[in-house]
């Protein structure tokens, strides 16, 4: 295998399991609405309706959906970044004290934020696997 070609595969496994651990979070806001009002509540000191919670999820889940085809790279990777940015500020205290129940599994951000920085990186070199305005791009030789 090339080290392009590895780049490639590596570059579309961190868009495809990055995309899967945000639509976790994107659908949970279509699904438990009730869930989302709370995080928003503890987190982001906003008190929102279901109804938000409903636009908030469907247009997060529109943004991740395009992210994971590729699509309008430098608008849906930034997007991507600057919403995952302001959660993992939100949740600075409990970054800060990781020791005290359940506050390790905030780190689980961490890790997830180093993946959308180097996707948005390296994402015109991020070909495999995506789509360019309903053309599938090939695989580089």
């Amino acid at each position: 295998m090339t080290d392009e070609r590895k780049l490639q595969v590596s570059l579309a496994i961190i868009r495809i399991s990055t995309a899967i651990f945000f639509l976790v979070w994107s659908l949970r806001k279509l699904i438990q609405p009730e869930s989302t009002q709370k995080i928003f509540s503890s987190f982001y000191f906003m008190q929102i309706s279901p109804e938000i919670s409903y636009v908030v999820g469907a247009i997060q889940t529109l943004i991740i959906l395009m992210f994971l085809v590729g699509l309008f790279k430098t608008w849906t990777y930034g997007a991507l970044l600057g919403m995952h940015i302001v959660s993992v500020l939100s949740t600075y205290q409990k970054l800060l004290n990781p020791y005290e129940s359940p506050n390790t599994l905030f780190w689980a951000a961490v890790p997830a934020l180093g993946g959308l920085i180097a996707l948005f990186l390296l994402r015109d070199r991020d070909q495999w696997l995506t789509l360019k305005l309903g053309q599938a791009s090939r695989t580089p030789s």
